[in-house]
Formats: C-alpha cells, structure tokens, sequence
C-alpha cells in the first residue's frame, strides 16, 4: 500500500469530469481488512478539520448473510467489495489532501492517478437505494456448490443422495438432482435439509 503523503507544493490531478463545486462519488482503495478502522479515522480528521461541509457519507458497501451455527441463525454484514471504501465529497485541494493523508488510503480509483467520480447507475448498483437498504432481502450463506454430493437428511427423499445443481441464497433454497428409478430428478430443499457427504 502506497503511505506516501502529498507534498506541499502538490495540486490535485485533473478529476476529469469531477466539478469541484459539487458532492459526487468518489471510491477509496484502502488495506484491506482495516475498512472499519480507515471510515472511522477519516470522519475523525474530517470533523477535527471543520470539513464536515465538503462531505457527505463515507461508506462500506455490506450485504446481510445469514448463517446457521449450531441450529441458531445469525445474521452478519459481509464487505460487498474488501478493500474499498465510498465516499461522497467535493473533490478540491483540501478534501484531496486530507483523504489522501488519511493512515491506510491508497489511492482514488481512476485513470492514471486521476481521480473519476461514479456515475449515478454505478452508486445505485454499488450502495442501493438508503430508503431501501432495510427492505433488502437478507441472504443466507449456504456453504454448498453446484455439482457437489449431499445427502438429505429430512423430507420425503430423507436418506437419499444427490447432486447440488443450484443454490438460491437470496431464499435459502437448493436444488438436488435425485436419482428414482435411473432418473435424475430435479428437487428444491430448504439448503438446511441437506448435509456434505
């Protein structure tokens, strides 16, 4: 990771697009597993600088796993993107420097060291709709993959083996071809009524 500071005499790189007098979008590539700690020591030195004007959010773009660990579900965030932080600003002099000087900022991803804001299609793909971040189906992590053997454990085919041949996580569904007769048969499980054989 580049922990080069920018010097003095130094100006921005032409942002292309980017107008200065307005906030955009802007993506941050930061060491990764340290995305928390790097969001957090950014909105600090914002706020101790008196920048808070100059900046809207800074984010880390999550999803919502849920995961069954000894027969109790639990939900976590998982990182959309590891490595990579948002955030929303007025590019200039100023707000370059201090995200720059930032302990574990790279770099702005752009072209050539150019910073590039998102355009509108890409912050929507990226971080959603705020209003509908709730409302975003929570996924369940389901340690499967199409083509492995699993044995169903509950159910009408209960005892029987198959191959997985899709994983829905968004509903926590599975589909197992299952042989009857010398036929593979297509059946949808609940992903908890199958165990790796």
């Amino acid at each position: 990771m580049d922990n080069q500071r920018a010097s003095v005499d130094e100006t921005i790189p032409d942002s292309g697009d980017a107008d200065a007098g307005e906030m955009q979008w802007f993506v941050l590539k930061v060491q990764s597993n340290r995305e928390k700690s790097i969001r957090e020591s950014l909105i600090r030195r914002i706020k101790r600088e008196g920048l808070e004007e100059q900046f809207g959010d800074v984010i880390i773009p999550t999803e919502k796993v849920a995961e069954t660990k000894g027969g109790k579900k639990q939900v976590t965030e998982r990182k959309l993107y590891p490595g990579y932080i948002m955030v929303n600003m007025m590019l200039n002099d100023e707000t370059w420097y201090l995200v720059r000087d930032t302990g574990g900022v790279g770099e702005f991803t752009g072209a050539a060291g150019k910073p590039i804001p998102m355009h509108e299609d890409e912050i929507k793909r990226m971080i959603g709709d705020a209003e509908a971040v709730d409302t975003v189906p929570t996924k369940v992590k389901i340690d499967l993959a199409p083509g492995e053997t699993v044995k169903i454990k509950d159910g009408s085919f209960e005892s029987f083996e198959g191959i997985v041949e899709a994983i829905d996580e968004e509903h926590g569904k599975i589909v197992v071809l299952v042989e009857i007769f010398g036929r593979s048969v297509p059946t949808e499980l609940d992903y908890w009524q199958v165990e790796k054989v």
